[in-house]
């Protein structure tokens, strides 16, 4: 995509501008470093597309491109340019948390992403125990409504198969109920009075969730429609 123009922000957006480009941007400054791991976080992507966008940001000097040694694969890392994306990414979320948020659709509410980001927000410094395994029932999802997620000893994983431990905090609600509470639409307290989350298990967990799973770094910013 060109626009035959000298204007810099016409440059940066020959850059950065192409569908898909900005979130993969997104995941790799959020540590995805694999191919797998970036599908994950970018959903609906066909491999092809991802494939062609990673040497697009390669060329451009965006991110490069490292061999694991004894594998047949690769990981990808921010360059310096990269990094100095992320402030600009961060108002782009500010201003689309302030403007944007309304345009939300039903069909938007994809439960893997929402695990996704529920697992980056884990702060495992916070968590009482080396291992905690916290369990979400969603009550909505007639498949892949039940996740795991594990934190031991500062790592953090996800599944949607029962790891076969015992359980420290267990959540049941609706996809759209978590993802409006982790983004700051609602809160736990509203949610649970209004009987549209329940969290139960160690009244440690229970009672200081913000303290060691941290809400969306947006969720503070209010929405166009409760200014205006």
């Amino acid at each position: 995509m060109e626009y035959g123009q000298f204007c810099p922000i016409a440059k940066a957006f020959e850059v950065v501008g192409e569908k898909w480009t900005a979130l993969i941007i997104r995941e790799v400054l959020m540590g995805s470093r694999r191919f797998s791991e970036l599908q994950r976080g970018l959903g609906s992507i066909s491999p092809t597309l991802l494939s062609r966008r990673l040497n697009e940001l390669e060329n451009h000097g965006i991110i490069y491109k490292k061999s694991i040694t004894g594998q047949r694969t690769h990981e990808y890392y921010p360059t310096e340019s990269c990094k100095e994306l992320l402030p600009i990414l961060l108002t782009i979320g500010d201003w689309g948390m302030k403007w944007a948020r309304s345009n939300l659709r039903t069909e938007e509410y994809d439960v893997e992403l929402l695990m996704l980001y529920l697992q980056r927000s884990i702060r495992p410094e916070n968590l009482p125990d080396t291992e905690t395994i916290i369990r979400f029932s969603f009550t909505d999802m007639t498949e892949k409504g039940n996740w795991w997620i594990i934190s031991n000893e500062g790592e953090v994983d996800i599944c949607d198969k029962d790891p076969g431990k015992d359980v420290d905090v267990y959540f049941s609600t609706t996809v759209p109920i978590m993802t409006d509470v982790w983004m700051g639409k609602s809160t736990y307290r509203k949610a649970s009075k209004n009987k549209e989350i329940s969290i139960v298990g160690n009244d440690y967990l229970v009672n200081n969730v913000s303290v060691w799973m941290e809400n969306c770094v947006f969720s503070e910013l209010p929405s166009a429609e409760n200014i205006l």
